[in-house]
């Protein structure tokens, strides 16, 4: 069982108040507030009993607006990239910003991310909802999403699920920054974590990192984390890109499997994802640049994991060979993640 508790945590540019929630149990503390449905901190403990916060974030909403590079967020229309900001539903072709470089980026120039939501304590957790109108950032239909974190010992889930008026694609994840070394350890780069990815394929990505369309086996490559891996920098360096920022193949049945895994060798604290979701999109911080977050500690290049739970990149571009990604009027979209911490 976990307590919930909110109070204010700042107000949006435009004025608003925004809340913090705080979910506690006897293992694990996660705080969530109602701007974008970010995670700001997550405190675990460690072989030796002690607390450590192990997701980067910012102290005040400050933070957020100015540097944030998708701290803890919801991602969403769309998360990941779409090749050149177009896609085409139904013989209709849609056209979207390209915010990162020639391609559209996690829903937007102001996607899910940088809206506020409604939120309600809820057994254990909280639930927060907010609605995309029609057309938002070039996206059709008006789109109803639920995001719903709750807090069983040192287990937290992650619910989404949305409704459409009209086919568009839907794609929602959470980009939390891990590093298990927590802030009074978080170094300068990954050579303490040990990483294990539950994968037998992968989609390359081009110089922009958007796929190219091609599903290829890890075996033999620097892709194969099956086994428990060190992200040393010479490793990462080694990667096309400099560092992981792709997506691992899961199974596609829709049910519950393990995804990765991620241990920090002096805390012994370790990290375990799994989800329903057809992919798991491993990124090694590659564009952190020395942000200065919570406890004025810098995040630079290399320091935090993300594990971002998700269907393939730019499926909506490969119809046919990646997962179906195309939301319709009566249907549910709907994919749930768990993120357990042990020591």
């Amino acid at each position: 069982m976990a307590t919930v508790e909110s109070r204010e945590f700042g107000v949006t540019k435009t004025g608003e108040t925004v809340t913090l929630f705080t979910l506690n149990s006897d293992k694990c503390k996660v705080e969530i507030i109602n701007f974008g449905a970010i995670i700001v901190s997550v405190h675990v403990i460690n072989s030796q009993g002690e607390w450590h916060d192990v997701v980067a974030g910012f102290s005040d909403m400050t933070g957020y607006y100015e540097r944030s590079p998708y701290f803890g967020c919801v991602i969403g229309r769309v998360g990941n990239r779409i090749g050149k900001g177009k896609f085409t539903v139904d013989g209709e072709e849609y056209s979207l910003a390209t915010n990162n470089g020639p391609n559209a980026l996690h829903g937007g120039v102001v996607g899910f991310d940088k809206k506020l939501w409604n939120a309600t304590p809820v057994e254990n957790g909280v639930k927060l909802s907010m609605v995309s109108p029609d057309g938002e950032e070039g996206y059709p239909g008006e789109v109803h999403l639920t995001t719903t974190y709750t807090l069983q010992g040192s287990k937290l889930s992650v619910k989404y699920n949305a409704t459409t008026t009209k086919a568009t694609p839907i794609n929602i994840t959470n980009h939390s920054y891990f590093n298990l070394g927590g802030h009074n350890g978080w170094g300068s780069d990954l050579s303490k974590h040990e990483v294990t990815l539950h994968s037998d394929k992968y989609l390359p990505a081009d110089e922009n990192c958007l796929v190219t369309g091609e599903v290829k086996q890890v075996s033999g490559t620097l892709f194969d984390i099956r086994a428990p891996t060190i992200l040393h920098e010479k490793l990462l360096e080694q990667v096309p890109g400099g560092g992981y920022d792709h997506n691992f193949c899961l199974p596609l049945d829709g049910q519950r499997h393990k995804a990765a895994s991620v241990r920090q060798v002096e805390t012994g604290i370790t990290l375990d994802v799994e989800t329903t979701a057809q992919g798991v999109h491993f990124y090694t911080s590659n564009y952190l640049s020395g942000e200065k977050g919570k406890q004025n500690v810098i995040y630079p290049r290399h320091s935090a994991v993300c594990f971002e739970t998700q269907n393939w990149p730019d499926a909506i571009n490969h119809s046919g060979k990646f997962p179906n990604c195309v939301l319709r009027p009566g249907e549910e979209y709907n994919h749930e993640t768990w993120f357990t911490f042990s020591s």
